[in-house]
């Protein structure tokens, strides 16, 4: 049932609402549409946003086989080439003004990643080299200047001088590394690696895998730390239950595609363990919980907390299927979505925050740089094909 119901909501729902933001005149798509659903033509176009949407119409086209939805990609991967990338100074910006000139040129690894990430969507869905060979200079970019020998550093300006790190720092701390920007450039990594299959990918992959299991995993509070010092020290009591549980079925995806015994002995009790934690600790029955600084949680429920606690769950239970009742809580969270994460409006899409009884906030935008079709199309996408056993 939640599968076909799912399936319904990608076809019907998410792929018509992108759709729909596409700036034909500019190229890309449209950065902000309110809570009312005014869409704003002349807003920022973060470059986030249309690296995750030129991903989400790649990965529609090669699950369902639509030639729009090709061409959809072929758009977004228009905008990233011509507009999103630094020709000059290498990389990829931060956000342009809405005409695709640069607005804001700070150069962040996360923005680098998802660029990766993109990149190696398009790539195997179009089979354009060129955009293999984007996706290995912005791989040779972070290599060479975004890390040090402890891990990846993350804000830079438009030359790759290094600058405070805001734009990935929260909770009243400035981070000078995060486990959100390791996380991501691992599920870029993975990706890339699958396409590609280079040697340098894969050691920076499985060195990445080290990372996280000897340094970022905290075994004795089963958890993930999330904010650190340029040391890779811990700098904030924070239990972030999204990412613990996106992480555990990221990880489990880069253990599969790195093919490496030592690997999955080594990342398989961490993923159990942040499986199993984030069900203990932030699943109430129905939805999972934003997280928990300094043991006071945040009920709120976040779109994208709730989309990947479904692929999480599913993912624990086919890899532990002594477990049913991480399935059961996917379908439960599922339920949830449907009844008040999901915008019953026409022309719209999800709810970007709801309280615990499933009233949405009315200052938070429907679409806007960090809010698109990733978490929730990904979650289509992964609950589909793993009914099929792909």
């Amino acid at each position: 049932m939640m599968v076909e119901e799912i399936n319904v909501h990608l076809r019907e729902k998410l792929i018509p609402f992108w759709k729909r933001l596409r700036d034909d005149e500019y190229g890309g798509y449209y950065g902000f549409m309110s809570f009312d659903l005014k869409l704003d033509k002349t807003a920022v176009k973060s470059c986030i946003l249309n690296s995750r949407i030129t991903w989400f119409f790649a990965n529609a086209y090669m699950l369902l086989g639509e030639e729009s939805l090709l061409r959809e990609a072929e758009h977004g991967f228009a905008f990233l080439k011509e507009a999103c990338m630094d020709k000059e100074k290498g990389g990829v910006f931060w956000s342009l003004k809405c005409n695709g000139e640069p607005e804001d040129t700070t150069k962040h690894t996360y923005n680098q990643a998802f660029a990766i990430y993109a990149l190696s969507s398009y790539y195997q869905a179009s089979k354009e080299e060129e955009a293999l060979s984007m996706a290995m200079e912005l791989f040779d970019i972070i290599e060479n200047k975004c890390r040090d020998e402890i891990g990846y550093k993350e804000a830079f300006d438009r030359q790759f001088c290094e600058i405070e790190n805001d734009k990935l720092s929260e909770n009243g701390v400035i981070a000078e590394k995060t486990m959100n920007t390791l996380l991501h450039v691992l599920e870029a990594y993975t990706e890339l690696y699958r396409v590609s299959k280079n040697a340098a990918v894969q050691k920076r992959l499985e060195w990445i895998m080290d990372t996280i299991a000897d340094k970022v995993y905290n075994p004795k509070l089963h958890r993930q730390e999330v904010f650190f010092d340029s040391n890779m020290n811990s700098i904030l009591d924070l239990h972030s239950y999204g990412h613990d549980i996106e992480a555990a079925w990221l990880i489990d995806r880069g253990v599969e595609i790195l093919g490496e015994k030592k690997y999955v002995n080594k990342m398989t009790p961490v993923t159990k363990d942040l499986t199993a934690q984030i069900y203990k600790k932030a699943f109430d029955g129905r939805s999972v919980a934003n997280e928990c600084e300094s043991g006071v949680v945040n009920e709120h429920r976040i779109w994208w907390v709730q989309a990947e606690a479904v692929v999480g769950f599913v993912n624990g239970w086919q890899k532990n299927q002594d477990h049913p009742e991480y399935l059961e809580a996917a379908q439960k969270i599922w339920e949830f979505i449907k009844t008040f994460v999901i915008d019953k409006r026409d022309d719209s899409e999800w709810f970007w925050e709801v309280d615990e009884q499933g009233n949405p906030y009315p200052d938070r935008p429907i679409v806007e740089p960090w809010k698109c079709p990733y978490h929730n199309g990904r979650m289509c996408f992964e609950v589909i094909k793993r009914s099929k056993g792909r």
